[in-house]
């Protein structure tokens, strides 16, 4: 016969195994007073959004009979009212656009930026230096060079 203690562990080990599985703590109280909050106004907007869908689909069968008889005016002005709001959102756009590039220029200028540039700008009068004085010393030797041969 077995040993009734390990009878008993045996019977332990799957409980604590579905015990692993199933979570220890249900939902906060502000998780549940979030999903209470939340879903009475979710319904209303949803109700809000059926009606407006309904009253649209209403207005558009009662106005296309119009539209048919107003058309070779309405569909010119519909263009040319377009054609004007594009042209003044574009304009402004590329206007805030040139006024902000404008602004990062100068404050990169005036910025901490300013004094990378300057050092930048020494660095490249070294290098120019440092170039230059090679450069005479490799046309001191070609000369000597050249002069060692005739």
């Amino acid at each position: 016969m077995a040993d009734p203690r390990q009878q008993q562990q045996q019977q332990i080990q799957p409980t604590e195994a579905m015990k692993s599985l199933v979570p220890q703590k249900g939902p906060s109280k502000s998780q549940v007073l979030a999903v209470v909050t939340l879903f009475p106004v979710g319904g209303a907007l949803l109700c809000l959004a059926g009606l407006t869908l309904t009253g649209t689909l209403i207005g558009l069968a009662v106005a296309t009979p119009l539209f048919l008889l107003f058309s070779p005016v309405l569909v010119p002005a519909v263009l040319t009212i377009a054609l004007a709001v594009t042209g003044f959102l574009t304009s402004g756009a590329f206007g805030i656009t040139a006024l902000s590039s404008l602004s990062w220029i100068i404050n990169y200028l005036r910025g901490p930026a300013r004094e990378q540039l300057e050092h930048g700008k020494r660095r490249v009068q070294d290098t120019a230096g440092t170039m230059g004085q090679r450069t005479r010393e490799t046309g001191q030797k070609a000369q000597e060079a050249a002069g060692g041969r005739t």
